[in-house]
């Protein structure tokens, strides 16, 4: 496992973004998370994996500013993000939770559009430059020929995008994602990853996602973050993380580590449950 930053320091990726210090999380008496610390860069790519309940998705509600530490904090831009206003949080922290669902006859236009509500006050309505920022969204996410098609007339793909290009029209330079290939096919999973790492890559985004298939995030995460039973126990690169070791450790799998034939990143075979 590599050596997590310390708080305040930087990377080669660029500055602490979003840190979680010490963090606990609980749901009442149910301590989900336990003493938590993690950092991540500007211009990072980070996987967050684990087993079904060991608080991924719960860490990413934490950070994101939906769910109170009952110990610890969680600082972005090394302010606690408690104390942020939530329109200034919004303006560049986007957080799309787990299959997210449209009032019903929503278009997709519509629910684009939706991203701008952060940078909109009494003095600052409506303007041109944010139908242009919602235009640019949808062509840039090819959602631009189903503009005014309800979301919930849409296959899972094009609704993933369109939350996606929502994202986008908000203008947030970090952007947490759980499990956003959840109910997709493979093709659909690879199609809406391609186009998350090319928001990373081409629009320079810090992104967090939350995602259960080990080697998908192996090829589209730079940053691997393991998890099990609410604490952090692998952190680095993919080849650095998803040992057979640490397979077996978290996930109770004897399995293989090979590298993948097309992307040369780890692939996991498995071969049997140990318990």
């Amino acid at each position: 496992m590599t050596q997590l930053l310390d708080p305040g320091t930087t990377a080669a990726s660029g500055r602490v973004r979003l840190a979680a210090e010490q963090v606990t999380l609980a749901y009442d008496d149910h301590v989900v998370v336990r003493d938590l610390d993690l950092q991540l860069t500007e211009g990072s790519f980070t996987a967050i994996v684990g087993p079904n309940g060991c608080g991924k998705s719960t860490l990413l509600r934490a950070l994101g500013r939906l769910m109170r530490p009952t110990g610890g904090q969680v600082l972005l831009d090394g302010q606690a993000i408690a104390k942020t206003p939530t329109r200034e949080v919004a303006k560049v922290l986007g957080l799309l939770p787990q299959a997210p669902t449209a009032p019903e006859g929503l278009t997709v236009a519509d629910l684009v559009a939706r991203g701008r509500h952060p940078h909109q006050t009494w003095l600052r309505q409506w303007s041109h430059d944010d139908e242009a920022v919602v235009a640019e969204a949808l062509t840039w996410t090819d959602m631009a020929e189903l503009a005014d098609r309800p979301v919930d007339e849409l296959s899972g793909g094009q609704r993933q995008r369109a939350w996606i290009s929502m994202a986008l029209a908000q203008g947030t330079d970090l952007l947490l994602l759980d499990e956003p290939t959840t109910y997709l096919d493979l093709s659909h999973q690879i199609d809406v990853l391609e186009l998350v790492g090319r928001l990373h890559a081409e629009r320079g985004r810090t992104v967090v996602v939350v995602l259960h298939d080990l080697n998908l995030a192996a090829r589209y995460a730079h940053r691997l973050v393991a998890m099990k039973d609410g604490v952090l126990v692998g952190s680095g690169r993919p080849e650095e993380v998803l040992t057979e070791q640490l397979l077996a450790d978290v996930f109770d799998l004897e399995a293989r580590v090979l590298p993948d034939p097309v992307s040369g990143t780890p692939m996991v075979v498995p071969v049997r449950r140990l318990r």
